[in-house]
């Protein structure tokens, strides 16, 4: 009797060691299989400042390619021109992403930054859109025309109403024209200068209004609808005037900057441009 008790607790102890190991190797392999679940939803924050429009609004389809490939495309939102490369220059965001070169080179020379573009993403037509008259046919002695007060957007501007009989200009201004180099008025009209994202608060206030695409847009107005002029996707504007990402200097090889810029490059992301935005921005192509 007392050797069948004995067996019997030999038996119960072999098999409580047997369910305790086998617990110890589900555990552990459910601890592993955690800690690789852990691992693999981490993933690696790429910061960018940017416009809303369109800036903000391509990077967001930019995301979840990214997210595939374990990035985290976070993106801010200002509404200025100069706290986007602030915060880049001082290291808070790995890039911004809402000028093209110009004026980059103005602002590097102004606020004594070093900044670099790392790629030239799309390009926005410049417009001439109507406020108070609604064809360029319409323009008299007296009208205003808006414009935007910083260095290369206002020689942009300036360049178009050239273009398209206006004014005349220096023949050396160029990309550095300001109303200072205006040698004829055509008609004799008012240059009112304004910082960029208020041209199109006066839009009913003036005659006319010449606009960044991205501020246009956030108005409401169509480069293919409701532009009476525009710069060509051929002209030399379209390439010196591309947006571009930009990092601060030596951040140039930035891994996630990197894999944003070959995103944002994409067909997937180039098709989306085009179908989105009716003519007022455009992939850049020219690199490709």
């Amino acid at each position: 009797m007392k050797k069948r008790f004995f067996a019997l607790i030999a038996i119960a102890a072999m098999a409580i060691g047997v369910t305790t190991a086998c617990g110890a190797g589900n555990d552990a392999k459910n601890q592993t299989s955690t800690n690789e679940k852990s691992e693999s939803d981490e993933k690696k924050a790429i910061t960018v400042a940017a416009s809303e429009t369109p800036h903000a609004e391509i990077l967001e389809q930019a995301k979840e390619i990214l997210a595939k490939d374990g990035w985290d495309l976070q993106v801010t939102v200002f509404s200025d021109y100069v706290q986007p490369n602030m915060v880049v220059d001082s290291g808070e965001f790995d890039a911004n992403y809402f000028q093209h070169q110009p004026y980059l080179d103005s602002f590097n020379e102004e606020k004594n930054t070093k900044l670099v573009s790392v790629g030239k993403i799309h390009y926005e037509p410049f417009g001439i859109y109507g406020g108070t008259k609604k064809s360029l046919d319409e323009i008299a002695d007296g009208d205003s025309i808006a414009v935007p007060n910083d260095t290369t957007n206002e020689a942009r501007a300036l360049l178009l109403l050239q273009d398209n009989g206006i004014i005349e200009l220096a023949e050396d201004a160029g990309l550095n024209a300001t109303k200072s180099d205006i040698t004829k008025y055509n008609y004799d009209v008012e240059i009112v200068e304004l910082e960029a994202a208020q041209v199109p608060k006066v839009i009913d206030e003036t005659a006319y209004v010449v606009l960044n695409g991205n501020y246009a847009l956030e108005a409401g107005l169509s480069v293919a609808k409701d532009a009476l002029a525009y710069e060509s996707a051929e002209s030399d504007a379209a390439e010196t005037y591309a947006n571009i990402i930009t990092v601060k200097k030596g951040n140039e090889d930035n891994e996630g900057v990197k894999a944003l810029v070959d995103v944002l490059k994409s067909e997937e992301i180039q098709s989306w441009i085009e179908k989105n935005y009716d003519g007022a921005v455009l992939p850049y192509t020219a690199d490709k």
